[in-house]
């Protein structure tokens, strides 16, 4: 089994004979890619990585699950997850692929790990300069995020309907997203054009638990009537949890939001501006600024979450599905080094 994955609709960059050297800016046809290689530095160098059909990695990551320990539903959270992270707007290919590969090596591929985490890999520019047309991007790509969860969600059909027919060739892995900055309006446009798509209902949730990590997108997302809230209904929708892990601390947010007037706050920054959002009970949030140090500046907060123990093992705790009060009580929640 490879031991990193990568689904891209980023351009390739070639040398003069034509063959592919890194990854590009732009937007392109979605390609397939794994790897064998063991440090996340080691992702950001592009031979390091294996382009395959699409056939293959399905096929590959099929295998893979398969080899999942299999669980009665009492031991749900004991099940393995297959994930994807979505890196955000001021991440270029190498920086997102070394961020990539930290997630996966930490959450997922040590010997008592998640499961198995996939990058989509989408093209922003990888600095604040380059807002304006990443959030472009991230709109434009939603279709092939939409094009990924559709597939998978065809599968779980498929296997639902197995499993009615014998229990032991139920889906052995469970479903959830990362998402971090304006990965997570990727995701918001994606779910949106997933939920309007497919109507045949699945007997669980597309995805069991959703990260949105610092989010870029508005805080009002999940609120009746607010400008997206078809949107936040559709990927409340498919989803059977959704955490917002936010901090007021965070510079980067601040200074998206003063880029553009959204009309609404940062959810990443500000939290929910209902919470609960009325009719949405799966919806949270977690107010990460207690785990940061005074030391972390407000720019350093913005990807924090990813190099920090506790918020780190706040996310291992959500994606195996804790229940949030019992989080609570764990104090998970709940950092120790700030103010």
């Amino acid at each position: 089994m490879p031991n990193f994955w990568m689904i891209s609709d980023r351009n390739l960059v070639l040398d003069s004979l034509g063959v592919a050297t890194g990854f590009g800016d732009d937007r392109d046809e979605l390609t397939y890619w794994t790897s064998d290689a063991s440090t996340a530095d080691e992702l950001a160098i592009a031979i390091n990585w294996k382009k395959v059909n699409s056939n293959s990695f399905k096929s590959q990551l099929i295998q893979a699950t398969d080899q999942f320990p299999k669980f009665v539903h009492g031991d749900n959270e004991r099940q393995k997850h297959v994930s994807l992270f979505i890196h955000g707007y001021n991440n270029g290919w190498q920086d997102a692929a070394r961020r990539y590969g930290s997630i996966a090596t930490e959450l997922f591929n040590k010997p008592n790990g998640l499961g198995i985490c996939i990058s989509f890999d989408w093209p922003s520019y990888g600095s604040i300069l380059g807002y304006y047309p990443d959030r472009d991007h991230a709109k434009d790509c939603s279709g092939d995020l939409s094009s990924v969860l559709g597939e998978v969600y065809d599968w779980l059909l498929i296997k639902q309907k197995e499993a009615i027919q014998d229990p032991n060739l139920a889906c052995r892995a469970k479903v959830s997203v990362i998402a971090h900055s304006m990965g997570s309006y990727l995701l918001q446009k994606a779910a949106s054009s997933t939920w309007t798509r497919k109507n045949q209902p699945l007997l669980s949730s597309l995805i069991n638990q959703a990260l949105m990590v610092a989010a870029d997108v508005d805080n009002d997302l999940f609120d009746v009537g607010s400008s997206d809230a078809l949107d936040g209904n559709a990927l409340s929708n498919l989803s059977y949890r959704i955490t917002s892990l936010y901090s007021g601390r965070d510079a980067v947010l601040g200074a998206s939001a003063g880029l553009k007037n959204f009309g609404a706050r940062r959810l990443g920054r500000s939290g929910l501006s209902t919470s609960p959002p009325v009719n949405k009970s799966n919806v949270w949030q977690v107010d990460c600024s207690s785990f940061f140090p005074a030391g972390i500046s407000g720019s350093e907060v913005h990807s924090a979450y990813f190099l920090t123990a506790g918020t780190l093992d706040l996310m291992r705790k959500l994606l195996i599905g804790i229940d949030r009060k019992v989080l609570d009580k764990l104090g998970a929640t709940r950092g120790t080094v700030w103010p």
